[in-house]
C-alpha cells in the first residue's frame, strides 16, 4: 500500500516536473512568493501565493504605466512632438488598463495546474479583461492614427479639395476598420462562454433559415455600409463641401457609416441617411471646383440708365477683395409692362463669399443714384436673386 502511494506521488511530481508550468522560472517565483509570505507572517501554500502573484502583477502594470506617463510628460516639456502629444491624450487612460490586464494574464500563466483547477474564473477573468482593453486600446490607436494622418490638411479651405477627399477616405476607413475590430472581438469574447458555444452550434444548424432573417433584418445597415464605401471613392460628396439638400443650404459636417450630419447656414443640423446622397439627387457647389457665380436682379423702370449701372457695378465689384475677377457681366434679362430686370453676374471664390459680394453690390447701387430708378415688382416677381 505504501508502496503504491510512493509510486504515485513519485509519477505526480515527475509529471509536475515536466509541465511547461513547472519550468525553472516558475519555481524560482514560487519560491520568492512563499519567502513573501512567511516575512508577512503567513502559512505559504499555493492558493496564497497564486493570489499574491496576481496582484502583484496588477500593481506591477499600474506602477509601469505611472511611470510610462511621467517619462512621456517630460519629454514632451522638453520638446513638443505632436505624434507622443496625441498619443499621450488618447491612449493614457486606455494603457492605465491595458497593461495590467496583460501582466495579470500573465500572472495567471505562471500559476499551477492545480491552482487554475481550484480557481478557473481567475484565467476566464484575465482573458476577458485582456480582451476588452485590447479592443479599446485598439480603437483609441485607429483614431490616433487618423488624426496624425489627416493633421496636415485644412478642410476648412474650400479650395483644398484634394485634401478634403484624403480626410474623407481616412475617416471612412477608420469607421470601417473600427467596426470590424469590434465585431471580431464580440466573437472572441463570445468563445469565451460555454453557452455561447452551444447556441453558435444551434444557429449552424438551422443556418438556412437564419441566413434569410439576418439578410431581411440587415438589409438597410449593408445597403448604408456599401453607400458609405461608395462614397469613400467616388466622392459624391467630402467633408466641408457646399451642398444644397432639402432645399437647405449647408456644409457636410460629418460622414459616418449609416448617416450623413450636415450643418445648414442657421446652425441647425440636418442629419440624413448615407444612401440619400447615393439615391436622390442634390446639388455640391464644392464638387470639382468651390468658386461660383452670384446674381443680382434689380428691378428698374424703363428710364434708367443701363450703361451707368453697368459702370457703377463693375467699379464696385473691382474694389470688393471678394470678387475673384473670373465672371462680371450686366445685361437686361427681361422687360415687362412697367419695367425691365437688370441682372448683374459677379464670380467669388466660394459661395459664402460670393453671398456676401451680391449684397455689398446690391446695397450700395439701391442706395446711389440707380436706386431712384426701382420699380415696384409685379406679383410673379420677387426681389430675391
Amino acid at each position: 500500500m505504501k508502496a503504491g502511494a510512493k509510486l504515485e506521488n513519485s509519477a505526480t511530481t515527475q509529471s509536475g516536473q515536466n509541465s511547461p508550468y513547472f519550468c525553472p522560472m516558475q519555481q524560482q517565483f514560487d519560491s520568492w512568493l512563499r519567502a513573501f509570505v512567511r516575512w508577512l507572517g503567513y502559512v505559504p501554500n499555493r492558493d496564497l501565493s497564486g493570489w499574491i502573484l496576481l496582484v502583484i502583477s496588477i500593481i506591477a502594470g499600474v506602477g509601469i504605466t505611472f511611470l510610462l506617463v511621467q517619462i512621456t510628460r517630460l519629454l514632451l516639456q522638453k520638446h513638443h512632438e505632436p505624434a507622443l502629444s496625441l498619443l499621450r491624450t488618447y491612449l493614457r487612460v486606455a494603457f492605465y488598463f491595458w497593461l495590467p490586464s496583460l501582466l495579470f494574464l500573465m500572472g495567471t500563466n505562471l500559476q499551477s495546474e492545480r491552482f487554475l483547477q481550484r480557481h478557473p474564473a481567475a484565467d476566464k477573468t484575465a482573458e476577458i479583461l485582456f480582451l476588452l482593453t485590447s479592443t479599446w486600446l485598439a480603437l483609441r490607436l485607429l483614431k490616433v492614427a487618423e488624426l496624425l494622418l489627416v493633421r496636415r490638411h485644412d478642410i476648412s479651405d474650400d479650395a483644398n479639395l484634394s485634401g478634403r477627399k484624403f480626410v474623407t477616405q481616412v475617416q471612412l476607413f477608420r469607421r470601417i476598420v473600427s467596426m470590424l475590430v469590434l465585431l471580431v472581438s464580440f466573437s472572441l469574447l463570445l468563445l469565451n462562454f460555454q453557452g455561447s458555444r452551444k447556441v453558435g452550434v444551434s444557429v449552424l444548424t438551422s443556418a438556412g433559415i437564419v441566413s434569410v432573417l439576418v439578410g431581411f433584418a440587415a438589409q438597410k445597415s449593408l445597403g448604408n455600409l456599401l453607400a458609405g464605401i461608395q462614397i469613400a471613392f467616388s466622392q459624391q460628396i467630402r467633408l466641408d463641401d457646399a451642398v444644397v439638400v432639402e432645399n437647405e443650404w449647408g456644409r457636410i459636417e460629418e460622414i459616418n457609416l449609416t448617416n450623413v450630419v450636415v450643418r445648414l447656414w442657421d446652425r441647425r443640423r440636418l442629419i440624413l441617411p448615407i444612401t440619400y446622397f447615393v439615391e436622390t439627387p442634390f446639388q455640391n457647389w464644392t464638387r470639382s471646383d468651390a468658386s461660383i457665380t452670384g446674381a443680382i436682379s434689380l428691378y428698374l423702370d424703363y428710364n434708367a440708365p443701363v450703361e451707368a449701372i453697368r459702370e457703377k457695378a463693375k467699379a464696385l465689384a473691382e474694389a470688393d477683395p471678394l470678387f475673384n475677377e473670373q465672371v462680371f457681366v450686366v445685361q437686361v434679362t427681361e422687360t415687362t409692362p412697367t419695367s425691365m430686370v437688370v441682372r448683374i453676374l459677379v464670380s467669388a471664390n466660394d459661395a459664402p463669399s460670393a453671398f456676401d459680394l451680391r449684397c455689398h453690390i446690391r446695397e450700395a447701387i439701391s442706395s446711389g443714384k440707380a436706386g431712384t430708378y426701382l420699380s415696384e415688382p409685379t406679383d410673379n416677381q420677387s426681389f430675391n436673386s
